[in-house]
């Protein structure tokens, strides 16, 4: 069974950093490409950045990350990170990690999701 549970979460203030953590289990994590999204209150979900563990390929899902945010793996640990650095109020949302097949993929396997608030 596919899980992925999302840690890091939580409030920081205008300008500052978080780290958003996502462990897999349950498949072979090389094979699989792990992507973050994040949605915000009355939005639809949207893509924030991909890898792909086998490659160690880098999408930006969406262009608001290319200056602020990176994303990187330990596949010795099964772990894919979020960092996000001068956080924005707009950055609220509920960050989630995803597993699929590669980082186009259409299906998706689902974290629960985590809270992230930025105060101004």
């Amino acid at each position: 069974e596919v899980q992925l549970v999302e840690s890091g979460g939580g409030l920081v203030q205008a300008g500052g950093s978080l780290r958003l953590s996502c462990a897999a289990s349950g498949f072979t994590f090389d094979d699989y490409a792990i992507a973050w999204f994040r949605q915000a209150p009355g939005k639809e979900r949207g893509g924030v950045l991909c890898i792909d563990n086998g490659s160690n390929r880098r999408t930006y899902l969406g262009d608001f990350a290319k200056a602020r945010f990176t994303i990187s793996s330990d596949n010795a640990k099964n772990t894919v990170f979020l960092q996000m650095n001068n956080l924005q109020p707009e950055d609220t949302a509920v960050y989630y990690c995803a597993a699929g097949t590669h980082c186009s993929a259409y299906e998706w396997n689902w974290g629960q999701g985590i809270q992230v608030t930025v105060s101004s």
